[in-house]
């Protein structure tokens, strides 16, 4: 077994034993105990990436940010998620899963608390990029622990109520979150967050087992992940700050150097240690590396687009927190209903048609959305965008992850999913980064609404491009192939729950039993 993680948190034998151990079934009031934990750590640390979108321009008018702020504090939560996802699987499989969940709910609490009272924008942002870190810890985990804890059989319907639990959860966040910003502040998003980790905590020490992997290896690849967060750190300061217009000063060209380099000796690092935490002989499968390139363009461009809407919405068109949060419930409900269907069509069919139609639908989605304007009307501009949008998600996320999965041997689906999940969460970091200085909006443009309004016209056209593009590369890469398609239980709720954020975390275990 590798060391990579999430890779292979649930690996088959590690997931196989504890369940056999524990043998929990839904039906028993252990079993459903274990579910609450695990659909609230992980639905904490989805409505959290969703919500702040929400509330960026509360939170730049309080503090007086220029965008490169605003755009800092997504990308410090993004970064470390990102850098850290890989080496926590790894460590789930190690020290033990339950114990790594709950320190990740932990840290996520005291992070949150910490973001909620900060006094300035920038411990704001050392906070988010420390919620980062709770989120890379949780997340593999609580997948990880329903593989471990629950009997063969009932694998799959906990992971679906896990996924289809979670998912209403996210859908409804931003909606709760734009109403807590309008009613009471900003602040409260993260203090909502303290009672949810306090419940995760208790109701994991009573009810939830613990489990580690035996077979995992004792070396961790600590130096691979440290490369991993140096990388992403360097380059993305260097965009954000170079974005500014001051690309030529020592400290952009410094951080873009140091990240270059980093990227470089992680390359060469993980062709040389005995158990790399990416074993990057996987990239030799053509299907896979053109899977994640796609992947790496159309979730790049949703985080880069979710990042700006939001201000748009409000700024722009004058939407409340809570309109502007409403306004995108189509996209979650699209999803909901048709990724299940999208997955069954793609394991009939192949994926190349639906990953070549998709993101060309997405883009025409986006396309639309530059058409939203001062008037802000929801009937004639907004909802339109949205629901061509969403039919284009519907299209793409369950074929995509599902490639993303079979285009690895079976032994290594875990590894797969987590490194399909690193390259759409790094691809939201780097347009984060880069595609609001693209567009033209730098600076406090984002309080300028006919300023804002062109810069993001810009920017829906330049994500529509990028998002085409991911589709013509699909339709010369990817290949059908005699049976295609991860198993459905991927997709339901797994496809529309994380569909502006990374695909769904899978693993080993999960592959096995299905």
């Amino acid at each position: 077994m590798t060391s990579s993680g999430v890779t292979e948190a649930g690996s088959s034998a590690g997931a196989s034993t504890a369940g056999e151990a524990g043998g929990l079934h839904l039906a028993t009031a252990r079993g459903r105990w274990v579910l609450t934990a695990t659909v609230l750590g992980s639905a904490m640390a989805q409505l959290d990436a969703t919500v702040v979108g929400i509330a960026q321009p509360a939170i730049g008018k309080e503090f007086h940010a220029q965008i490169a702020g605003l755009q800092w504090v997504s990308a410090g939560y993004l970064l470390t998620v990102a850098g850290l996802i890989l080496l926590s699987g790894a460590l789930c499989d190690r020290f033990g899963r339950r114990k790594i969940f709950v320190i990740g709910v932990a840290w996520f609490a005291v992070a949150s608390l910490i973001c909620a009272i900060a006094p300035n924008i920038g411990l704001l942002i050392a906070a988010r990029g420390l919620q980062g870190v709770g989120g890379a810890l949780l997340t593999p985990g609580s997948l990880a622990i329903l593989e471990a804890s629950f009997a063969p059989g009932e694998r799959g319907r906990a992971i679906g109520a896990w996924s289809g639990l979670g998912g209403v959860a996210t859908a409804l966040g931003p909606f709760v979150g734009g109403f807590l910003i309008s009613a009471v502040s900003w602040r409260l998003i993260f203090l909502i967050n303290l009672p949810i980790a306090a419940a995760v905590i208790f109701i994991s020490a009573r009810h939830v087992p613990e489990s580690r992997d035996p077979n995992a290896s004792g070396y961790i690849d600590i130096a691979g992940s440290a490369l991993t967060v140096t990388a992403l750190v360097g380059i993305s300061y260097g965009l954000i700050q170079g974005s500014s217009g001051d690309w030529t000063s020592a400290p952009v060209l410094g951080a873009l150097l140091i990240g270059c380099v980093a990227m470089v000796a992680f390359i060469i690092v993980e062709l040389r240690v005995r158990a790399p935490i990416v074993p990057l002989d996987i990239f030799k499968s053509r299907q896979f590396s053109a899977t994640n390139g796609v992947t790496l363009l159309i979730y790049g461009m949703l985080g880069g687009m979710f990042f700006l809407l939001p201000i748009e919405l409000q700024q722009v068109s004058h939407y409340s927190p809570t309109a502007a949060g409403a306004s995108l419930l189509p996209i979650t409900f699209i999803l909901f209903a048709l990724s299940s269907r999208s997955g069954a069509l793609s394991a009939r069919i192949g994926p190349r048609l639906q990953m070549s139609v998709g993101p060309l639908v997405v883009a025409a989605g986006l396309a639309l959305f530059a058409r939203i304007n001062a008037g802000g009307n929801y009937l004639l501009e907004v909802l339109p965008a949205v629901v061509v949008f969403g039919l284009g998600l519907a299209i793409t996320v369950a074929p995509l992850t599902a490639t993303a999965m079979s285009s690895a041997p079976a032994e290594r689906s875990g590894l797969a999913s987590a490194v399909n999940n690193t390259v759409a969460r790094t691809g939201s970091l780097l347009a984060v980064a880069l595609l609001p200085a693209v567009a033209g909006i730098t600076g406090d443009s984002y309080l300028h609404p006919p300023v804002f309004e062109t810069g993001f016209q810009h920017a829906a056209f330049i994500a529509a491009i990028i998002c085409a593009a991911g589709g013509l590369l699909a339709a010369a890469t990817i290949r059908n192939g005699p049976r295609q398609g991860a198993p459905l239980r991927a997709t339901e709720g797994g496809g529309f729950r994380t569909a502006v954020d990374a695909p769904p975390l899978r693993s080993g275990a999960d592959a096995a039993t299905d």
